[in-house]
């Protein structure tokens, strides 16, 4: 591969990382930039997967230093995530993408409006949402509904996410974004193994690429956790507008 390409796809690498560590979405970034370079779809999903597993650990790390996770729904929801990504991750080559496009352009529009409507949601803490009932329903969504997406497509999973969590437990943005990157740890993981069984994983790129993830990674969390919920509102928002541009873009050009 040409240097400058390499350059292209470790600069992409480290957006995506701060990306990510703030609202998800870092795939928005980092797969669009594998892909230009010519290299198969389900190739380039499985170093994405392998560059981003590095980058969220690293800030799942770096969360759990400074903010409380909920683990009663981090826990079980990643470990669904890893079965149910890995499952994503086995039918990506058989599930159409135009397909499943158009259905994440609409939710991503609803979550724009509902963000926008709503600027008071993920500002604070709202606890008396977390009931028994709604704990199951953040599980299943997470680890279940969401994962599998990630396996399949991925670019914004972190995002979805943080707004699964925001709305049915009443967490604030940085509480949501810190238990995000937990769950998306399990689905990264899953959705590698299968890929990397499979074959598709271009190892020495996507470790290249890993390094500077983490890099961007850690300064993402760090100014999430620094600026508060209405800064990660901000980027959130910034996220979702540029993830329905890009996903418009694919499916009517």
């Amino acid at each position: 591969m040409p240097l400058d390409q390499v350059l292209v796809l470790l600069t992409a690498a480290a957006g995506a990382g701060w990306v990510d560590a703030v609202v998800g979405g870092g795939g928005l970034l980092q797969l669009p930039a594998v892909l230009m370079t010519g290299m198969p779809t389900v190739e380039a999903m499985a170093t994405n997967k392998l560059s981003s597993v590095f980058g969220t650990t690293s800030a799942a790390v770096a969360y759990a230093r400074s903010t409380k996770v909920d683990r009663q729904v981090v826990l079980p929801g990643a470990a669904l995530a890893v079965v149910c990504a890995g499952l994503g991750a086995w039918a990506a080559a058989s599930i159409s993408t135009e397909v499943l496009r158009p259905a994440v352009i609409v939710v991503l529009l609803a979550v724009a409006a509902f963000v926008t409507l709503r600027p008071a949601m993920g500002a604070v803490p709202v606890p008396h949402l977390r009931t028994r009932s709604r704990v199951v329903a953040a599980v299943a969504t997470a680890g279940v509904g969401i994962a599998f997406y990630d396996g399949v497509l991925g670019p914004g999973t972190g995002t979805f996410f943080i707004i699964a969590f925001t709305t049915i437990l009443g967490l604030d943005f940085v509480s949501a974004s810190a238990s995000a990157k937990i769950i998306n740890i399990g689905t990264n993981l899953g959705a590698l193994a299968v890929f990397a069984v499979q074959g598709h994983v271009q190892w020495g790129l996507g470790l290249g690429m890993a390094v500077c993830n983490v890099a961007g990674a850690q300064f993402g969390a760090r100014m999430a956790l620094r600026r508060g919920a209405s800064f990660v509102r901000i980027v959130l928002l910034c996220v979702v507008v540029a993830m329905v541009i890009r996903l418009g873009w694919q499916q009517f050009d």
